[in-house]
């Protein structure tokens, strides 16, 4: 009998270390994900607008795309996408050169989510004369990966609010 009770509270704690280690290899404990300081991401989203509007003024088309991943995918109004940085690119050179006139785009950030290494950013643009006065203005969708330690645009589209210009114009 002396050896029953002894076997007995041995087993009862194997077990019961065996469900300890089995529950805790089980349950999942979610790290808590680091604060995103907005109103830094906010400057530093602002200051990539800035950048990217320095670049179109001063017609660097590498400048300008410094703004984007490799990958990037930009939506176009009335055209297809421009998919990858070559494309990009290429339709950033196309809209330098047909400027002629100092044509120059105002970036503002409206509005930010973000999320461990992604953010969505919600702007408005202003397309202004050399001589400063508005010629059109409209909105823009940006949405950001973090990638080595730094927001790039991987995707990117924008829209017009000033009325439809007349085909004859």
């Amino acid at each position: 009998k002396t050896t029953i009770v002894m076997r007995t509270p041995k087993r009862i704690t194997g077990v019961l270390l065996a469900a300890v280690l089995f529950i805790a290899a089980c349950s999942t404990k979610k790290e808590e994900a680091a604060a995103i300081d907005m109103d830094k991401l906010k400057t530093d989203i602002q200051a990539m607008e800035d950048a990217y509007a320095a670049g179109e003024k001063a017609k660097d088309v590498d400048a300008v795309a410094a703004y984007y991943s490799e990958d990037a995918t930009s939506y176009n109004r009335n055209a297809p996408p421009s998919v990858g940085i070559a494309a990009i690119k290429e339709k950033i050179a196309k809209n330098l050169a047909n400027d002629s006139a100092g044509v120059y785009s105002v970036y503002k950030v409206v509005d930010l989510f973000a999320e461990g290494n992604t953010a969505t950013e919600i702007g408005s643009w202003t397309r202004m004369s050399a001589d400063g006065n508005e010629m059109e203005s409209g909105y823009y969708m940006s949405y950001f990966q973090k990638r080595d330690g730094k927001y790039l645009c991987v995707r990117d589209m924008s829209v017009t609010s000033s009325p439809a210009k007349a085909a004859n114009e």
